[in-house]
């Protein structure tokens, strides 16, 4: 049941994933069809609209987990998900595209924030690693369906790409609605002792202490506790970035984007195209199978390398790749290579981020978080993302414009090596540790 329940809620990462990219490939059919072909701006607002939405959504999603409950939340993020998408299925006019990407982003923005929470707070200590990095894994996945959407079906069928992000929405309220338990945590956050009690033992059964984590057995006994330390008072906002977790949580994030993850996922076949790959939207799909396989490979990884070796590890390789693509792209005496150098070098940066940029920053935030902020400390960090995801967006193709690939490039490889830094001084190993002793050894 556990692993079910994972992979339900993994349906929302799914549709987070596929959303992101859907629009790699036919945006310019999708241009065309509404009337408004060659105009920069208004692609890039097709675009950047999906991450208006999330950053609401994300905003919005401490507050639907806190009083709808993890599963409850999870199953309402499945109403904009399928909306938004048989919306922009639809569309007439790039008003109405643009109101379905609002609606999506919202969906996907509330995802973002409710499908980690609920696996982090479900998960023991001895495998939290390795299912927290199910969300990168199935966001990873959904965003090489997209890609390989964009290979199989052709551009003028983008109406058909849109429908299809209405399957993992329906999957995810159905699963959530009628199979996947509450959250044990947030049960007894709320004072249902014996509900929580009843939820653990539909997780993991009678042999949860021998087979997974004797915590997990304890934790029956300790739900008391729980609600002691998250309702005695409640946290005031005031208490949110007072706190280190949640500072050190929203700063991943905002490395994260920096580091030029999504101008590689938005932008990839336009520059494949610029560095004479012949087939842009199929190099993009091989781009995504990479992500998906290292994100499996850091999932093993992780409860074994740790977080912080895996971070260090990861922004150090996208470090090299961009420096390597820049110069590929940017030094005269290379031009002839520029086609090989683009694909292998954004092939090894996708492996560096899937080993750890990518999966850790969203598992880490929902156990360094105390209990009492976790929900909050989630969204702030996801908001976080969304916005610099926006910016990232919107910057990218001006600055193409204005300094070249090459030098964006640079950018994004100062700012992975700055993020080398800032997790050795900042990051703390969660490695193997309760959620509980995790927080008490933040506080101290």
């Amino acid at each position: 049941m556990l692993l079910a329940s994972v992979a339900i809620a993994a349906m929302g990462a799914f549709a987070f994933g596929y959303h992101l990219a859907i629009v790699n490939g036919p945006l310019d059919a999708i241009s065309a069809s509404l009337g408004f072909a060659g105009d920069a701006t208004k692609q890039g607002l097709v675009v950047s609209s999906l991450l208006v939405g999330a950053t609401a959504g994300s905003l919005g999603g401490s507050a639907l987990a806190d009083a709808a409950g993890r599963r409850g939340g999870l199953v309402a993020t499945a109403l904009p998900l399928a909306v938004g998408a048989l919306l922009c299925a639809r569309a007439s006019s790039l008003a109405s595209l643009i109101a379905g990407r609002v609606i999506s982003g919202v969906g996907i923005g509330l995802a973002s924030a409710l499908v980690p929470l609920y696996v982090s707070e479900v998960s023991p200590p001895s495998v939290r690693g390795a299912l927290g990095s199910v969300n990168q894994l199935v966001i990873c996945v959904g965003i090489l369906g997209a890609l390989v959407a964009n290979v199989c079906l052709p551009v003028t069928a983008w109406r058909t790409m849109f429908a299809a992000a209405a399957v993992p929405a329906a999957l995810l309220a159905l699963g959530m609605g009628l199979l996947a338990p509450e959250s044990p945590r947030w049960l007894a956050s709320q004072g249902k002792v014996a509900e929580a009690a009843s939820a653990t033992t539909k997780l993991f059964g009678g042999a949860s202490a021998n087979a997974l984590d004797a915590s997990v057995e304890a934790g029956k006994g300790a739900v008391a506790d729980v609600v002691a330390r998250t309702s005695s008072a409640a946290p005031k906002l005031s208490d949110l970035f007072s706190s280190r977790g949640v500072r050190v949580g929203c700063a991943l994030f905002l490395f994260q984007q920096l580091s030029g993850i999504n101008a590689i996922i938005y932008f990839s076949s336009s520059v494949f195209a610029k560095a004479g790959v012949a087939n842009g939207a199929l190099a993009s799909a091989v781009v995504g199978l990479a992500n998906v396989l290292g994100t499996a490979l850091a999932a093993v990884l992780m409860d074994r390398a740790g977080r912080v070796q895996l971070l260090t590890a990861s922004f150090g390789g996208m470090a090299c790749a961009m420096l390597a693509m820049a110069a590929g792209l940017g030094i005269p005496s290379l031009s002839g290579f520029a086609g090989p150098i683009a694909l292998a070098g954004t092939l090894a940066y996708i492996v560096s981020f899937a080993l750890g940029a990518g999966p850790v920053p969203g598992l880490l935030v929902p156990e360094i978080a105390p209990a009492a902020l976790r929900g909050r400390a989630v969204s702030a960090a996801m908001a976080t993302h969304w916005v610099c995801n926006f910016v990232v967006g919107q910057a990218f193709l001006p600055a193409v414009s204005s300094v070249g690939v090459s030098g964006a490039y640079l950018f994004f490889a100062a700012a992975c090596l700055a993020t080398v830094a800032f997790v050795r001084a900042q990051v703390p190993e969660t490695k193997g540790r309760s959620l509980e002793e995790i927080e008490a050894a933040m506080s101290s």
